[in-house]
């Protein structure tokens, strides 16, 4: 059969939406300044412990990823899907999609705050996520995040909201975090009792990744033990913080696919926590930035000078 379009990307939207109208299941949407994918790659670990789940390939998060992903179900019981943009309207239109039955924040940066003006700006474009979401889901923030953790105290008397957090006291907290270059264990209580977690990436970034992934595996009723489980096997799509040996025995830490003040400063820090002779930052171009690119830049070059590193290459 050959169908004849007007709009190829409009008329895959709609078939995108009507497939996902054919499935009950449990729909988890992801969006965020940075850490989309790699919450993902967690979530769908924890969430496969008890569906047959698909998720987002690579970071297919646009116009046309997010209906591709819809339509590559098949006999799948759970959808955890990522959505990304760079101006106002786009979550919007990739949500009614999607039609989350939860939605996932996982923090307001900086990224494209060039087209945006302001991260409040940025905020109001990541919201647009719940949109699509579905009567009586919930949502799950970071609460450490400063405007997450604003627009948690002004909202969660209105909707079904559950937090994640270090710092800001939240439902699900890492407690006791022992971290060394290949991972971190912590603590986290459920239910009045003290578990013991373990995550196999560096960085708290990643230990914030799992509790996210933990409150997600709880509002979907998995057993906790699965949900450790999850998360000491769980898969990192390439160029995220991809560790690799060299024959010189140099150590290489990959976080290339995307930059931003944020990803950077995290990936920063966690180089400086590394026991080497030298420590060297290959850093590129943060892009979408605008008015704010060479405060960001800056900002860049003191997380370098404070995390004491040796040598710095910059490639544009």
């Amino acid at each position: 059969m050959i169908l004849i379009v007007e709009d190829t990307i409009d008329a895959i939207q709609k078939i995108a939406k009507f497939k996902r109208e054919q499935y009950d299941i449990p729909v988890i949407g992801i969006t965020g300044s940075v850490g989309k994918t790699s919450t993902k790659d967690v979530i769908s670990s924890v969430m496969s412990r008890k569906y047959e789940t698909q998720k987002t390939s690579g970071n297919y998060n646009n116009h046309i990823g997010v209906p591709l992903t819809i339509l590559s179900l098949k006999n799948h019981d759970a959808l955890v899907i990522e959505m990304g943009m760079n101006h106002f309207g786009e979550i919007s239109k990739l949500t009614k999609i999607a039609k989350p039955t939860m939605c996932v924040i996982t923090n307001i940066g900086t990224a494209h705050i060039g087209n945006l003006g302001s991260r409040e700006n940025i905020l109001k474009a990541k919201l647009e996520i719940l949109e699509g979401m579905e009567k009586n889901g919930v949502v799950i923030i970071n609460n450490d995040n400063d405007l997450l953790h604003k627009w948690y105290i002004e909202n969660k008397d209105k909707m079904n909201i559950m937090t994640y957090g270090i710092e800001n006291q939240s439902d699900i907290m890492a407690k006791n975090i022992i971290a060394n270059e290949f991972g971190s264990e912590f603590e986290v209580t459920i239910d009045s009792k003290i578990y013991k977690a373990k995550i196999n990436a560096p960085g708290n970034h990643f230990v914030m990744n799992a509790l996210c992934a933990i409150c997600v595996g709880l509002k979907n009723d998995i057993p906790i033990f699965k949900i450790m489980e999850g998360l000491e096997n769980f898969e990192l799509t390439k160029n995220r913080m991809e560790i690799f040996e060299t024959k010189d025995k140099i150590k290489v830490i990959n976080d290339s696919y995307n930059a931003s003040y944020d990803s950077m400063k995290a990936g920063l820090e966690y180089l400086s926590k590394i026991n080497a002779k030298r420590k060297i930052a290959v850093l590129g171009d943060m892009l979408e930035l605008g008015d704010f690119s060479k405060e960001l830049h800056e900002k860049v070059g003191e997380e370098v000078y404070k995390n004491k590193i040796d040598i710095l290459i910059t490639v544009r």
